[in-house]
């Protein structure tokens, strides 16, 4: 018989109204539940969470909005070392675009953040309608930062960790 080890997986998964004020609690919502796994506030990894949800929740408020549609949001943190976000909506033909630095534009730049600060990222489609954006963080093991995430092994932002 094989040696199997136990994997605890936890997951969080609620709706909320598709207005800045329901991406606004997702945020709080995400930090709080993060906080009860033992992923506290204010470390690395708690923050580098929060600012995820809090662009991924808003890109869904703001470009994902149908009218009387909520979106959704999931977490799920694998065996304490991995963290995956995902935020689905109802638009499944508006598909999040990553800006590049040098434009000048005064918005567009969230997705640039969710590149950084995540191990890898895409968009999937969501059925029967919508999508989903998803973001995937290690949240265990080696601190370069002092904090509990590891830093980004990918080959960045416009590399290929991006679908």
């Amino acid at each position: 018989m094989k040696n199997q080890s136990l994997v605890t997986v936890r997951a969080f998964t609620q709706r909320f109204s598709s207005t800045r004020l329901g991406a606004r609690l997702a945020r709080h919502l995400a930090g709080h539940r993060l906080d009860t796994w033992g992923i506290p506030y204010g470390s690395d990894c708690g923050e580098a969470a929060a600012l995820i949800v809090a662009e991924l929740a808003a890109n869904a408020a703001t470009h994902g909005r149908v009218p009387g549609r909520d979106f959704e949001l999931r977490l799920v943190l694998s065996g304490a070392r991995e963290l995956r976000i995902e935020v689905s909506d109802a638009r499944g033909e508006r598909r999040p675009l990553l800006a590049r630095p040098e434009d000048q534009g005064e918005c567009g730049r969230g997705l640039l953040l969710v590149a950084t600060l995540a191990e890898a990222w895409g968009v999937v489609e969501r059925r029967p309608v919508g999508k989903t954006v998803w973001a995937e963080l290690r949240t265990g093991g080696h601190r370069p930062f002092g904090g509990a995430c590891l830093a980004p092994s990918g080959p960045g932002p416009w590399g290929a960790t991006a679908l």
